[in-house]
Parts: C-alpha cells; sequence; structure tokens
C-alpha cells in the first residue's frame, strides 16, 4: 500500500468530537518523547502533516488525518510527560481509555516504543492493557538509526521475551523515521486491516 493523499482533519478533545466512524482508524499511541509525529510523516511522505516539537507533551487531543479519502490515522495523546498537571494527566488516561475500549471505527493500535531503551513501567501497562482486552495491535520500535545492528537485534528479542511473558503474540517492526523505507512493511500491515475493516 503506497499513500497519496494525507492530510490534517481535525483535533478531537474527546470522543464527542471525533468523525462519524465511517471509516477505518489505524491509531498511534507511545510516550511523548518516542517520535510519533516523525513517524506519521515518513509514513505518510508528508514532512510537515504532523507537527513535532521539542516540548513533548504538546498532543493533548486525538488529532486526525485523512489518508487516501479511505482511512483516519490517529494521533493519541503521548503518555508519561509529568509537566502537566495529575488532574490533565487523569483526563488524557480516562479519554485515551475510552477511545480504545469504545471507538468502533478503531481498527489496530501502532505502539511506538524508543529502541535504545527497556519499556518503562507505563509502556508495560499499555501493552498489557491492549492484550487484555484483546484490542489488535502492532509495536515499532523507533529510532533505529541510532544503535547498531547487533544491539537491534538484542532490543527485539527483549520484547519478544516481554511479550512472551505476557501471553502476548503481535507483531514486532523495526524502524527509523529518517528513513521512510524501513516504514514500508508496517505499511503494508496497516493496509491489511484498512482493507479488510467492516463498519
Amino acid at each position: 500500500m503506497a499513500i497519496t493523499k494525507a492530510a490534517y482533519l481535525l483535533s478531537a478533545p474527546d470522543l464527542s468530537f471525533c468523525p462519524d466512524g465511517n471509516l477505518p482508524e489505524i491509531c498511534f499511541a507511545g510516550r511523548s518523547n518516542v517520535g510519533k509525529s516523525s513517524v506519521i510523516n515518513a509514513l505518510t511522505r508528508r514532512k510537515n502533516l504532523a507537527h513535532t516539537s521539542n516540548t513533548p507533551g504538546k498532543t493533548r487531543s486525538l488529532n486526525y488525518y485523512l489518508i487516501d479519502d479511505a482511512w483516519h490515522l490517529v494521533d493519541l495523546p503521548g503518555y508519561g510527560y509529568a509537566k502537566i498537571s495529575k488532574k490533565e494527566q487523569s483526563r488524557w488516561g480516562r479519554e485515551m481509555k475510552r477511545y480504545l475500549l469504545e471507538r468502533n471505527a478503531l481498527q489496530l493500535v501502532v505502539v511506538l516504543l524508543d529502541v535504545r531503551h527497556a519499556p518503562s513501567a507505563l509502556d508495560e501497562e499499555f501493552l498489557f492493557f491492549l492484550g487484555e482486552n484483546g484490542i489488535p495491535f502492532c509495536i515499532v520500535q523507533n529510532k533505529a538509526d541510532k544503535i547498531s545492528k547487533s544491539r537491534l537485534m538484542q532490543q527485539k528479542a527483549n520484547i519478544n521475551q516481554l511479550l512472551k511473558e505476557m501471553n502476548i503474540d503481535v507483531p514486532l517492526f523495526q524502524s527509523s523515521a529518517i528513513i521512510p523505507e524501513t516504514l514500508d512493511e508496517l505499511l503494508t500491515f496497516i493496509g491489511e486491516y484498512v482493507q479488510d475493516a467492516k463498519l
């Protein structure tokens, strides 16, 4: 699957602002500093589609992008950023869970992790939440250009071991936003969910 059109659609502070669920949705989730915006830009081959920022936690809504007039890419608020109030963190958490559990249009969650580091407790909690609730997801270990090939293999093995301990079996990809071709396999995988969607 190749993306030919991509455009920002809207930002939804909660589910009531989300578009009518007549198109399949693929959402991207991860910690605030994992590079979701850069991956979205690389995946769509649009340099400034998703706004990148040096300030983690800037995304505070469900950001919708219309892809090829056929599906929505949804950028979830990053989790785990400490410099916002506990009240705001709690609100994000509630709205994210509502979206993940109640949004019928949602077909797949793409969870981004920083390949340089072990998953945080919040990452593990999020992966377990998805698995426990039967929400389809895959994992992308991002920033693969930052470490050696041998280290990449070790980090992949570590994640696979963690998933095995959780009794979760999901696809695992490694990519770098500065090398868009590393996202081609992920895009093909997403395309399968978009094509199979029955809303």
